[in-house]
C-alpha cells in the first residue's frame, strides 16, 4: 500500500494501524475494530465480484478476497455504529457494496457514453496527480462543505465504478458522464468516500487537506461520544 495514504492522515493528525487480514478471526477483528475511532479504506486492488453476486467479467483485474472479506466486515460494523469511514477509489467502492449497492466491473465495456477514467500511471504516462476530468460536487453536501458546490477538477485512476448506490446513501459528486464519484451516508454520520486519489493531491490543495482533516475531527469526536459509555461501564464492573 502506498505510503501516501499514510502520510496525508499523519499530517492531519491521525495516529494510523495498519489493519491484518484476519477475517476468519472474528474476535479478533471486533478487537481491532472496537479500538479504532475511524475507519479509513485506500486503494488498491479490483473487488471481486463474488461479493455482489455477480460472474467474473474478463477485464476485472486481480483480486484479494481476503481483504475484501476485512474491508467489508470493518465497513458494516462501522455503518452500524455511525464510526466515521473515509474512502478512497477502491474504498469508495467498499463503501458502497457494504451498503447493498453494486459496481462496474470494466466502465469501458458495461456502462454505455463512459469517458476515460483509467488515467494510470503505469510506464509513467501519466503522473498521479494529473487532473483528468471535472466531477459536479452535489450543494447542501460534507463534499460541498469541504470542496464547495460546482465543478471540482480531479486525477483519476481507476476502472470500475458504482453501478446501483447502495442504501441510506447519496451521491454527492458526479462524473461528466453520470457516473458517481462521490457519496456519503444519508443519515448525517460521517459516511464519506472519492473515487479519486486525494492522498497525491494533499500537498498543493487546501481543500485537499481539508478532507482529511475533517475526517479525524469526526474520529476525535467519536472518541469523545463514546468515552463517558466506556468509563461508567469501567465503573459498573468495578462494583459488582
Amino acid at each position: 500500500m502506498s505510503q501516501r495514504y499514510i502520510r496525508a492522515l499523519t499530517a492531519a493528525g491521525a495516529l494510523p494501524w495498519m489493519i491484518p487480514l484476519v477475517g476468519d478471526e472474528p474476535e479478533t477483528m471486533r478487537g481491532i475494530y472496537e479500538a479504532l475511532d475511524g475507519v479509513f479504506l485506500p486503494g488498491g486492488a479490483d473487488i471481486d465480484p463474488v461479493n455482489y453476486g455477480e460472474e467474473r467479467h474478463a477485464r476485472c483485474d486481480n483480486s484479494d478476497l481476503a481483504r475484501d472479506e476485512v474491508e467489508l466486515m470493518l465497513v458494516r460494523w462501522a455503518l452500524v455504529d455511525q464510526k466515521p469511514v473515509l474512502g478512497v477509489c477502491r474504498g469508495l467502492q467498499l463503501v458502497n457494496l457494504a451498503a447493498g449497492g453494486t459496481l462496474y466491473q470494466d466502465l469501458s465495456e458495461q456502462m454505455p457514453g463512459a469517458i476515460k477514467h483509467d488515467y494510470f500511471p503505469f510506464g509513467g504516462r501519466y503522473a498521479r496527480d494529473y487532473l483528468a476530468h471535472d466531477v459536479a460536487v452535489a450543494e447542501r453536501t460534507k463534499l460541498a462543505e469541504i470542496f464547495g458546490a460546482g465543478t471540482l477538477k480531479v486525477n483519476s485512476m481507476h476502472h470500475q465504478g458504482v453501478r446501483k448506490l447502495g442504501a441510506e446513501l447519496v451521491a454527492s459528486a458526479v462524473a461528466p458522464d453520470g457516473l458517481v464519484e462521490g457519496i456519503e451516508s444519508a443519515n448525517g454520520s460521517y459516511v464519506v468516500a472519492v473515487q479519486w486519489h486525494p492522498e497525491v493531491l494533499v500537498e498543493n490543495d487546501e481543500r485537499t487537506r481539508k478532507l482529511f482533516a475533517s475526517f479525524i475531527e469526526a474520529a476525535g469526536d467519536f472518541r469523545d461520544q463514546r468515552a463517558p459509555l466506556q468509563n461508567g461501564e469501567q465503573m459498573l464492573a468495578a462494583t459488582r
